[in-house]
């Protein structure tokens, strides 16, 4: 059976406004459900007993996605490739002789002389201003400009900030003290930037498919199998992030070596250069792309929600009051039908029952979230102690900051391996790898990484010529003395990082866009993204480590944290985990905001 379908032109709000009486019509034919809204046409439903017998596959993605995950991978490109170099552009002094910073093939690059600390200082700075953007990102989408125009509004800013980037390293200004100055305001607008834009794009790149029941299908071979939204998704955003590392390691590998043989200027240039790609796609793809429009302050709507769910339930007693909120009735007693069957319904409920079973959803979401900024913080080492520990092994003429591409190529070839093969084969094997149990498995490979990290660190303080200075070893020529150790052992510690994006962060942008209401999904997506604004906070703490003769303390801290974070991150969601299922085939709520109520009253 064929049903009205929304054609690649048409907004998707247009559409169900267009087709709005035919929305939601359910029948029996033959035995089979069959739903009337554009996008279930004449599908079969799994019953009960088919949900927990029938292997789940993934449906094809639709060439939207690909559309706007190329706009992503340049963004990423130009973001990556600029702070790749940063360390050493902070670390590392100006090379004698040099207007542009530029190491050659024996030289270290730099350019500002402020040494490692001031390097993990400011860019856990950056890490932590681009992830806390994100939430004014999202307020801006949901309530007044839509995802696809936020987004316009956020490369126009991070362009801006390239520019000003370009000119701290340009002859003239890198050998002075504005270099500093206009450095540290290029970090400011570009990350501004850089959160509005990440708040929306992950968002609207699952946007593109449109079904949200699961379905079946008959194989080619005879077999039905059940089509889940939550692993077309799941799959959407693998090739996602597969796009936005093949941009990372581009751009990371071409400006270490124009910041290495030419200077800072070419290495902040060309990324500016790819970063004009986004606009211009952006722009060519205006009509084609599925939008959801502004819906208002919904987040001033959950908050009111949830206050009026917590009256009667505070307590002295901490315990007390944790316990009262994971109540069973905590959500039941807020909905509108039982409130208006009381007759105690306030006026600024325009929603119905589903709408707050999607915000309780959105809530235990954001609770799941709560661990990730331990994940994190193993994460974050890639950034800056990571690229400097390089900088202390023998690197036989490659660059110390090249090294960190290998995330990226790791995440590239990976992640068709878990998607063709690792993840179909536990299917097959009735393996129900779940959201949460792969977020746990990433919380354990991030705490192997760091144990790599350590063990390695251990082993240069024994072979630096300097000991526990292994930073700052020089002869009496001022020519840097590094550890025998082959560079490329640090291979482990990447590899292992790169796993446990596949199951953390990847998973996470997933479980922020399943989860959340569908007018809330660039504020849970924000949540998702402040988490690790918080690691950057924490990790400020944990500066003082970041520095000889205490960085194997710093690996194993991390470590440390990441393991527990793991463990209480599965405590508290193993019985979220049972109702995986149940919380991915929620029925979409309704949801006015109060203009629009008053428009219609």
């Amino acid at each position: 059976m064929s049903g009205i379908q929304p054609t690649d032109l048409e907004p998707v709000a247009m559409y169900e406004a267009k087709h709005s009486e035919k929305i939601s019509s359910i029948s029996e034919e033959n035995g089979e459900t069959l739903e009337f809204d554009g996008i279930h046409d004449g599908l079969e439903f799994p019953t009960d007993e088919e949900r927990v017998t029938l292997r789940r596959v993934s449906d094809a993605i639709p060439w939207n996605a690909y559309l706007i995950a190329i706009i992503e991978m340049a963004e990423r490109f130009s973001f990556y490739g600029c702070s790749n170099v940063f360390t050493n552009f902070i670390q590392q002094p100006l090379p004698p002789g040099s207007h542009t910073g530029a190491g050659g093939p024996t030289g270290q690059s730099g350019a500002l002389d402020r040494q490692q600390q001031t390097a993990t200082g400011l860019t856990t700075f950056f890490q932590f201003w681009c992830y806390v953007t994100p939430l004014l990102g999202a307020y801006i989408a949901d309530a007044h400009l839509g995802r696809f125009n936020t987004i316009g509004l956020a490369i126009v800013i991070a362009l801006v900030g390239h520019i000003i980037l370009v000119v701290s390293a340009v002859p003239g200004v890198i050998e002075t003290d504005g270099a500093m100055g206009a450095f540290i305001v290029a970090l400011i607008v570009m990350g501004l930037g850089t959160g509005l834009f990440k708040s929306n794009i992950s968002p609207l790149v699952a946007e593109q498919y449109r079904r949200t029941k699961c379905f079946i299908r008959v194989e080619k071979n005879g077999e039905r199998v059940i089509v889940d939204p939550a692993r077309t998704v799941a799959r959407m955003y693998l090739y996602f992030y597969l796009f936005i590392n093949v941009g990372s390691l581009v751009g990371q590998i071409t400006m270490t070596y124009a910041e290495k043989y030419v200077g800072f200027w070419l290495a902040y240039t060309l990324p500016t250069i790819v970063f004009l790609f986004c606009p211009l796609v952006l722009y060519a793809g205006r009509n084609r792309y599925i939008r959801s429009p502004p819906t208002g302050s919904v987040f001033a709507s959950a908050m009111k929600l949830w206050s009026l769910a917590m009256k009667g339930r505070w307590s002295i007693n901490p315990l007390k009051t944790h316990k009262n909120m994971r109540a069973d009735d905590f959500w039941e007693n807020v909905k509108p039908s039982k409130l208006e069957k009381n007759g105690t319904k306030p006026s600024w409920m325009h929603f119905d029952d589903h709408w707050v079973d999607e915000v309780n959803r959105g809530f235990k979401a954001c609770a799941v979230f709560a661990w990730y900024p331990l994940w994190w913080l193993t994460y974050n080492q890639i950034n800056n102690n990571l690229t400097s520990q390089a900088a202390t092994m023998s690197t036989h003429g490659l660059p110390n900051d090249v090294l960190s591409n290998l995330d990226p190529l790791a995440l590239i070839i990976f992640i068709p391996i878990c998607d063709f093969f690792i993840y179909p084969a536990l299917s097959r094997g009735r393996i129900n790898f779940s959201a949460l149990k792969k977020i746990f498995a990433g919380f354990m490979t991030g705490t192997a990484a760091m144990i790599w990290a350590a063990v390695v660190q251990h082993y240069i303080y024994k072979t630096n010529p300097c000991g526990y200075s292994a930073a700052t070893c020089e002869d009496a020529d001022g020519n840097a003395l590094v550890s025998p150790l082959n560079v490329w052992i640090q291979t482990g510690s990447y590899v292992l990082i790169a796993f446990s994006e596949i199951f953390a962060s990847i998973t996470g942008l997933e479980y922020a866009f399943t989860k959340a209401p569908t007018n809330m999904r660039s504020l849970v997506m924000a949540c998702f993204l402040f988490t690790s604004a918080l690691a950057s906070a924490i990790g400020e703490a944990f500066v003082s480590l970041s520095t000889d003769p205490l960085l194997v303390w710093n690996y194993g801290t991390m470590g440390v944290l990441s393991f527990i974070g793991g463990i209480g991150f599965w405590i508290s969601v193993r019985k979220l985990d049972q109702r995986e299922d149940e919380l991915n085939n929620l029925t979409a709520g309704h949801f006015e905001n109060d203009e629009k109520h008053e428009q219609r009253a």
